[in-house]
This record gives structure tokens, sequence and C-alpha cells, in this order.
């Protein structure tokens, strides 16, 4: 599994130390990336869309990085949040809980 410096530092609010943190998204378990910076482009312009139709400023951003990685490289992407990642990448192959 990928993870780029965004998911770490989202995950990293379960840990107290950053030695637990990179102890359980050891090397063995995830694959640490950078993001493309085509990804950032991607990002920015799939957030000015969701505020144009109304989304809020302060809604996840950082999703937006995310789902523009995994568009950007072609990823399969997996999420709680099927329904924002659908809507705005919608090429982005999903493995979602509860999907059915």
């Amino acid at each position: 599994m990928l993870i780029n410096q965004i998911v770490y530092g989202e995950v990293s609010l379960r840990f107290s130390t950053i030695e637990a943190l990179d102890a359980a998204l050891g090397p063995d378990r995830f694959i640490r990336a950078n993001m493309p910076w085509p990804a950032a482009f991607l990002a920015a312009r799939c957030f000015q869309t969701y505020r144009k139709r109304g989304g809020t400023r302060t809604s996840a951003l950082p999703d937006f990085f995310i789902g523009a990685h995994a568009a950007v490289l072609g990823l399969t992407l997996l999420t709680r949040d099927a329904t924002r990642y659908r809507t705005y990448f919608p090429g982005v192959r999903l493995v979602a809980p509860g999907d059915t």
C-alpha cells in the first residue's frame, strides 16, 4: 500500500510519538511516495469545482490531494468516503468498506 505525506499526517493524529507512528507505518507494509506535481494541480482544480458547487471551504482539502495522487498515478484508493472520490475523481478505482 502506498501513502504520501498527507496520509502520513492524517494517521499521525492517532499516535503520541513519531517513533510509534513510524513503527506502525513501517516500510514492510507501506510504500512512502511523494505526490507528483500534476496531482497538486488536479487537486486544486477539483477542489475549485467542489467549492463552486457549494462545498464548504473547511471541507477536507487533503482528500482532494489524495484523490488526485491516485488519479495521476493510476492507483486504487482505499476510502470510507467513496461518494466524494466518485464525484471528483471518477476514473479512480476505489475500495470502499461497505460497498457492494
